[in-house]
């Protein structure tokens, strides 16, 4: 295949155009602009923040197994204790803990997947971002259970958070003209479709409340901590992985 190489005015001594960017005498490149961001599909930058994010989220759900043999260990100890008990104070410090908690390894295995998936995703879009929308997506979630639940219940699971990250992904597809957010979303909607339903009160078992709140956390953390236009005065690290 032909490659074109373009006229590029006042380059400067001993720099060369290349694929990629530009080569000076020591042979090093310097990459053009957007090259290296790691928030733009297709980028070398944005498929190692993918990677990182993936095996970021798969180190968590390791340790949210162990939680659970230690629940199961106390006879479900855990969830009756840090759960969220609806409309009761002594059940409103479950906000926090929660979604570390299931009902069973049926419950985590059905959650660990689109866990795994929607969180690299959103992690790989910045770890500063992705802590401070899960913590809104907990709060969010958790207080809409314990406001709107029944107080004859105990409430754990991560699908509040699962429901957030999908709202997320929704909602930078739009406000920020991410296609690829967007495209996410569909993709995890075609294969966990049954789950969306999960925002509306089809079973008395599931929380949907949790849901329903877990998906409008998701919706105002992409509103807050969308992506700002471009400022030289800020660090290009601020929303990049660690």
């Amino acid at each position: 295949m032909a490659y074109i190489r373009p006229v590029l005015p006042c380059v400067g001594a001993g720099r060369e155009w290349r694929p990629g960017g530009f080569t000076d005498s020591s042979g090093g490149v310097t990459l053009l602009s957007g090259s290296n961001d790691p928030h733009r599909f297709g980028t070398e930058a944005f498929y190692a923040a993918l990677g990182r994010a993936f095996v970021a989220m798969c180190a968590v759900v390791p340790f949210l197994f162990l939680i659970e043999v230690v629940d199961q260990g106390l006879a479900f100890g855990l969830d009756a204790s840090a759960g969220i008990i609806p409309k009761r104070i002594d059940g409103l410090d479950g906000v926090f803990f929660s979604p570390f908690l299931h009902h069973g390894f049926d419950h985590l295995y059905s959650n660990s997947i689109p866990l795994i998936l929607l969180g690299t995703f959103v992690l790989a879009a910045g770890a500063r971002r992705f802590l401070w929308s899960t913590l809104l997506i907990i709060v969010v979630s958790g207080l809409g259970v314990w406001f709107t639940g029944s107080p004859n219940s105990v409430v754990v699971g991560a699908s509040g958070v699962i429901f957030g990250y999908l709202g997320i992904l929704l909602t930078r597809g739009i406000f920020e003209r991410s296609w690829w957010n967007f495209a996410v979303f569909l993709l995890v909607g075609l294969l966990y479709g049954w789950q969306l339903v999960g925002v509306l009160p089809t079973d008395e078992r599931i929380s949907w409340q949790g849901h329903l709140f877990g998906l409008l956390g998701g919706v105002v953390a992409a509103i807050l901590f969308r992506r700002r236009r471009h400022d030289p005065s800020r660090s290009e690290s601020t929303f990049s992985m660690p």
